[in-house]
């Protein structure tokens, strides 16, 4: 029986391309653990949105400075390893309520957004390092990869 679906975060992605980030080594661990549990790893176009606005910032506004053409690159990395969670009516409308059921705020729009579409397509899993971000959502289990069991030699 294959393991629950795991969404990553656009914080997991963006280690993920970066070889020379100092979580890169946990980072890959924590995916390689899910899936030896047989899990699926999911994204949407929202983390497509904030990875490439991470990735083509520049470098004195907290960003990685590259080429659209570099960011494209790495996007297509993780695109062809993960599964799309697409973006429907169905998610647009449950982002939408949550938005309001839950007093959303200023950035927290862009969890929200990623909650949406979890629910919409059962996903209950998110891999991040910002766990404490998806709190309020009782239904959906923030997964820090830190508590990730790394590979037993």
């Amino acid at each position: 029986m294959p393991g629950a679906p795991y969404l990553v975060d656009s914080n997991v992605l963006l280690r993920w391309v970066k070889p020379d980030d100092r979580d890169y080594p946990l980072v890959v661990s924590a995916l390689d653990a899910v899936l030896r549990q047989g899990a699926a790893l999911c994204y949407t176009s929202q983390n497509v949105a904030e990875f490439w606005n991470t990735c083509t910032r520049p470098l004195h506004r907290n960003g990685y400075g590259l080429s659209p053409q570099e960011a494209d690159r790495r996007a297509k990395f993780f695109e062809d390893k993960l599964q799309l969670l697409p973006d429907t009516a169905a998610v647009h409308q449950e982002w939408r309520r949550l938005l309001v059921s839950y007093n959303v705020s200023g950035v927290q729009v862009h969890d929200a957004r990623l909650v949406a579409a979890m629910r919409v397509q059962e996903v209950r899993q998110i891999l991040t390092f910002n766990d404490k971000d998806f709190a309020r959502y009782s239904d959906i289990e923030a997964v820090h990869p830190r508590s990730i069991p790394a590979k037993r030699l």
